[in-house]
């Protein structure tokens, strides 16, 4: 993974073409970069980003933020009834416990 100004970029190696090519993952967006060095890839993920912002300023559009912070959840109903109720024998918020299980998943990816 690599991080520019919010942005993440995940890179993935063709063998066959001998290039690395990467795409922004936290956005709707596509910003995609590559390169057939890890410095031109570094490069050329700066410039990606770099060009979106000015892209969007050109043309007079906020640039996509990664992410709010916000999304909607739908659980099947018990285990949103069973979340609820461990949320409250910590003594702690729905909200909070959710938050705290998707950083435990996330944690295991080194992504935190």
């Amino acid at each position: 993974m690599m991080e520019y100004k919010g942005y993440i970029g995940k890179v993935d190696f063709d063998y066959e073409a001998r290039i690395f090519s990467g795409v922004v993952v936290n956005t709707k967006t596509v910003i995609t970069f590559q390169g057939d060095s890890v410095d031109e890839l570094e490069r050329e993920f700066h410039a990606s980003v770099d060009d979106y912002i000015q892209w969007c300023k050109e043309d007079g559009v906020e640039p996509e933020k990664p992410y709010s912070g916000k999304f909607n959840v739908r659980l099947q109903p018990s285990l949103h009834q069973k979340a609820a109720i461990t949320a409250r024998i910590l003594n702690i918020s729905l909200n909070s416990f959710i938050e705290k299980s998707v950083m435990d998943e996330v944690a295991k990816y080194n992504l935190a």
